[in-house]
């Protein structure tokens, strides 16, 4: 021991120090006294993710498929919706008012083939009179449902009755002139209806000479096209029930560039000579039925 009382192997204690925290109430405590942070609950945001995936994933598929039935036609396209345009800002070209009709049949399939000079088409809500000379020939164009609904685009005398993009065939009219074309724009039907013109979609058939690789209507009934050989339409039956497919591809061993369906195959309509005598297509008792009257727009071919 030292003059100072302390031992010579003791060693110096060491002041303990104390830390008081006021938030132990927020974290708990364990049974030795010690402080302790809850786990967090992960589960909500791990469901919502999971959920988002999910949609996402439904919502890919979802657009693929319409994109692949609709847009992804699989065949080229012969005009675009440009040049279309231009031709329907081209000069009249003069010509005698008539339709020449032919039969043939190719790879099996018997048609009647009616090629157009010299007329002004467009759409009209009325159907024509067998007696009205100025009437060259006319035919069905746009599809309609149950519900009075139109398929596909449509627009009359530069009112859009409908824009629908689910077919993507053509047929526009604007100042006398008339074209045929495959696109999913709708440039043309712009350029229409800012002419007062008419524009309707229907199904592709041809398309730059090629037909699409899958059709979506079935069966063997009359068809009808709107058929397009260099500069000339044509309009297009068969004498017999046919199915889609086969049609088509009728249309592109004979050599038409373009086509696009016209519904109503069975249904009656009539064309001129360049004499003014009428010829029915189709038999007078299949007129489509009357409830159908004002709605249904017609195709029609005049001389004025």
């Amino acid at each position: 021991m030292d003059e100072l009382g302390r031992y010579d192997n003791q060693e110096p204690e060491i002041p303990e120090i104390i830390i008081e925290d006021d938030d132990d109430e927020q974290f708990g405590e364990t049974g030795t006294g010690q402080a302790t942070v809850p786990p967090r609950n992960r589960w909500p945001r791990w469901l919502l993710a999971a959920f988002a995936l999910l949609a996402a994933a439904l919502l890919a598929v979802v657009g693929y498929h319409t994109w692949n039935r609709y847009f992804h036609i699989g065949i080229p396209i012969s005009t675009s919706p440009s040049e279309n345009i231009k031709k329907l800002q081209q000069p009249l070209r003069r010509e005698m008012a008539e339709i020449k009709m032919k039969s043939d049949s190719i790879l099996g399939v018997a048609l009647d083939i009616y090629s157009i000079h010299g007329l002004r088409a467009n759409l009209e809500m009325a159907e024509p009179n067998t007696a009205d000379a100025s009437v060259f020939l006319y035919c069905r164009s746009a599809d309609i449902n149950v519900d009075s609904t139109y398929l596909g685009s449509l627009v009359v005398d530069g009112e859009e009755k409908t824009s629908d993009l689910s077919r993507l065939g053509y047929m526009a009219m604007a100042d006398g002139r008339q074209v045929i074309g495959v696109s999913q724009s709708d440039k043309v039907k712009d350029y229409v209806k800012e002419r007062n013109g008419s524009f309707f979609r229907q199904f592709v058939l041809v398309s730059d000479g090629v037909i699409p690789n899958k059709f979506y209507l079935h069966g063997k009934v009359e068809r009808k096209a709107i058929g397009r050989i260099g500069g000339r339409l044509y309009f297009v039956s068969t004498r017999h029930p046919e199915t889609l497919w086969d049609f088509a591809d009728a249309l592109r061993e004979y050599g038409f560039v373009d086509a696009i369906y016209i519904t109503g195959g069975s249904d009656y309509c009539f064309y001129r000579t360049r004499y003014g005598v009428r010829h029915d297509i189709g038999s007078p008792k299949n007129h489509p039925d009357m409830k159908w009257k004002g709605m249904i727009p017609w195709l029609v071919f005049r001389n004025k």
